[in-house]
């Protein structure tokens, strides 16, 4: 059954800039994830929930760019050992999702960090962990396609990809900050 998303989420520049400015996010052009973006409109009341497109993603840029995403950031089920991004600043640079597939995969973010490791968390085990290749990439209408990834949905994610890529050449940056926090840290930095 198709995955539609909400509206595309609604916030404006000034509090996208706030937030990124508050976390030391200063670089030209930047992604915020905001984790429970609709978590009061979408599934279950006062709850983040798996398998919906209810997070949302900003990208901004230098000039008045700032454009919103309907995005997933958290893995599509619940999985013991399954990983879940921790909020924070997390680089990524552009490279391929599905590498190991035919043809190489398809642009999109990976992290742009030693071995491509990225703190999480793991459903059932506690302790610090980290993920590999936690990257963020399309999802498909029938699931959030994700083990850990932030997905876009795939109506816009051709729009997503293009936006960053032409951001991150046109201001010669090779990486860019992805600052991920939850809607209650949100609203306190508002």
């Amino acid at each position: 059954m198709p995955i539609k998303p909400a509206s595309r989420p609604q916030q404006s520049e000034a509090v996208t800039r706030k937030v990124l400015k508050a976390k030391g996010v200063t670089k030209q052009v930047a992604i915020l994830g905001v984790r429970g973006y609709y978590e009061d409109s979408m599934g279950k009341p006062a709850q983040n929930d798996r398998g919906q497109y209810d997070d949302a993603i900003f990208v901004v840029g230098p000039g008045g760019v700032h454009v919103a995403f309907n995005g997933n950031t958290d893995p599509s089920v619940f999985r013991k050992g399954i990983a879940t991004l921790k909020p924070g600043i997390h680089p990524y640079k552009r490279g391929n999702h599905g590498i190991s597939r035919p043809g190489g995969g398809y642009p999109a973010l990976r992290p742009a960090t030693p071995g491509e490791k990225l703190p999480v968390t793991r459903d059932g085990q506690p302790g610090e962990h980290f993920g590999i290749a936690i990257n963020i990439h399309r999802g498909s209408k029938t699931s959030t396609s994700s083990e850990g990834c932030q997905t876009i949905h795939p109506d816009q994610y051709t729009e997503f990809i293009t936006l960053v890529t032409n951001l991150l050449t046109g201001y010669g940056q090779t990486t860019v900050p992805y600052c991920l926090v939850t809607i209650d840290e949100l609203e306190r930095l508002r």
